[in-house]
């Protein structure tokens, strides 16, 4: 199970990560950033499967796979936003992580538009 992969490495790296913040915070954060990526790397695999399933339902639902793709972008950058947010907050740069958070919203809220007007244009149409 990858999920106990994923516990046995946060645990070991929050305790080394402890250690080496009193002493050498600089590499501290380096630690921070390649045990996250190493996370990903175990996960992503999962992450494969749920997108090729969504994509899957949605042909079987004759849904417009541009608005599959786009959730799934939303998610990818939500993801990321937080990922590199809490970065920048375990380097102490509580402001620069709020900054990477307040970019992803307005990222998100953009590639959402075309979404947002599909869902307008077909409760219109339900009213009409």
């Amino acid at each position: 199970m990858e999920i106990l992969q994923v516990v046995g490495i946060s645990l070991m790296s929050a305790v080394l990560l402890v250690v080496l913040r009193q002493q050498r915070p600089e590499i501290a954060v380096q630690l921070s950033i390649a045990v996250g990526v190493i996370i990903f790397l175990v996960i992503v695999g999962k992450v494969r499967v749920v997108i090729q399933l969504l994509e899957d339902l949605a042909f079987q639902a004759n849904v417009n796979v541009y608005y599959i793709t786009t959730v799934m972008k939303i998610i990818g950058i939500a993801y990321i936003t937080e990922f590199a947010s809490q970065i920048c907050k375990d380097a102490g740069e509580g402001a620069l992580g709020a900054k990477v958070e307040l970019a992803g919203k307005v990222t998100i809220m953009v590639l959402a538009v075309p979404i947002v007007l599909a869902v307008l244009e077909l409760v219109v149409d339900l009213l009409s």
